[in-house]
């Protein structure tokens, strides 16, 4: 299936929202992840669709051990229709190789997969908006999809958004990252910031602070991993 085009203005007076209110009704039953892709590329089960330049879908293999998600794709993954290949995509490749995790091993999302921007005032950046609570409902049935085609041994959530989505909205990344949390999702389940943050920091010593900090928390997956890859031969 080719991808649609729209013109700015096609995209804004379209109106084909699903009028179920969420994707549900456009994820394809036993699908496969790419025959997912395929399906989310036309998802207008919110309003995200209409500014962004493209759906951008997971990225990884279908039964990789560890699934990382985000919040929702930034400026240059809307270009590249892929996931974290941004500047906060290049610091999570840095502190998974420091933690000895093997990005082509894991999978890769967001809880939205359409960019949320809003203009800057000056010039042409497009700067980044929080999704709305029901926008990341509207997608919901992409990552739920995902997951139960992945079926990840370690699940890990980036960010509040991601945590508060899929672990509750009361879920408290600040107090409550590193921590195994017990969830149906998958066997493992642990939140840590998203590495966008980590960008965000006041000066250099804070951000090494901060890297230090993600990167503890990645090494506790990969004991995870190793722990899990372990018993599963054993067995």
């Amino acid at each position: 299936m080719s991808m649609k085009k729209f013109s700015h203005a096609e995209r804004i007076g379209s109106g084909n929202a699903n009028p179920s209110g969420t994707a549900a009704e456009l994820v394809p039953p036993r699908a496969s992840l790419e025959q997912l892709e395929t399906a989310a590329r036309d998802c207008e089960a919110c309003d995200l669709w209409k500014l962004a330049t493209q759906t951008v879908f997971g990225e990884g293999l279908p039964r990789a051990r560890v699934m990382l998600v985000g919040e929702q794709p930034g400026d240059q993954e809307d270009r590249a229709g892929r996931p974290f290949v941004g500047p906060a995509g290049r610091l999570l490749d840095l502190a998974l190789g420091r933690a000895e995790i093997d990005r082509t091993q894991v999978y890769l999302t967001n809880i939205v997969k359409h960019f949320k921007w809003s203009p800057a005032e000056r010039g042409k950046r497009r700067i980044h908006k929080k999704p709305r609570y029901s926008e990341i409902q509207a997608c919901r049935p992409w990552l739920d999809a995902e997951l139960a085609i992945v079926k990840p041994d370690v699940l890990v959530c980036l960010g509040a958004s991601a945590a508060q989505s899929l672990l509750g909205r009361e879920f408290r990344v600040s107090q409550q990252r590193g921590q195994l949390v017990e969830s149906a999702l998958a066997p493992h389940v642990i939140a840590t910031v998203h590495p966008s943050s980590i960008l965000r920091a006041q000066d250099q010593d804070s951000r090494h602070l901060q890297m230090e900090a993600f990167i503890n928390d990645l090494k506790k997956v990969a004991q995870l991993l190793k722990a899990s890859i372990k018993k599963k031969r054993a067995a």
